[in-house]
This record gives C-alpha cells, structure tokens and sequence, in this order.
C-alpha cells in the first residue's frame, strides 16, 4: 500500500471504495518509512463505511522467525507495531470475534 509508486489520491479513492463495497480488507506494507503515518489513512477511510469495532488482524513477519500476530479494532488502530512487514487483515459488517 506503500505511495512511493502510487499516488495517494489513488490509494485513498480504492480504499473508499472498497469500503462502500463492504470488503474485507487485506493491506501489506501498510506503513511506509517515508510515510510512517500512512496506516491511520486507511483506518480513517474505512472508519466512514464500518464500525469502530470492526475486527483488524495484524501479521508482522508471517511465517519468519520472530513473527508476531495481534487483534485489534478499527477504531483502535494505531501505527503501533506496525512495519513494512506488517499485512492487516480488515474485516468486513459481517465479520465477528469468535
């Protein structure tokens, strides 16, 4: 998701609608180091379009040593731990905790 390549303008109008469609939301590199405020975006867009408490999943470093995996909320997500490594599973109005 990073905006070296793609414009934020472009990234911001996928996200809206992706939202409006009710998707549920895989991002890697949702966190660039020459935007490192660039994963609030997402939250925010999605924020107009789902609830606080829709479920976020966050994988950093799947599948390598030192991997780390961590729920949250929507409305709870921070730049906190967050990497280019990092992948965000957003869910959707149907998704639940189980």
């Amino acid at each position: 998701m990073s905006d070296l390549l793609t414009p934020w303008e472009l990234i911001e109008r996928r996200l809206e609608a992706a939202g409006q469609g009710d998707f549920v939301l895989a991002l890697y590199n949702p966190i660039s180091s020459v935007a490192p405020g660039s994963c609030r975006g997402p939250g925010e867009i999605l924020l107009r379009h789902r609830r606080p408490e829709t479920p976020v999943g966050l994988v950093t470093g799947a599948y390598r040593p030192g991997m780390q995996a961590r729920l949250t909320t929507l409305g709870d997500l921070t730049t906190d731990g967050v990497s280019m490594e990092t992948t965000l599973i957003i869910g959707n109005s149907q998704t639940r905790l189980g």
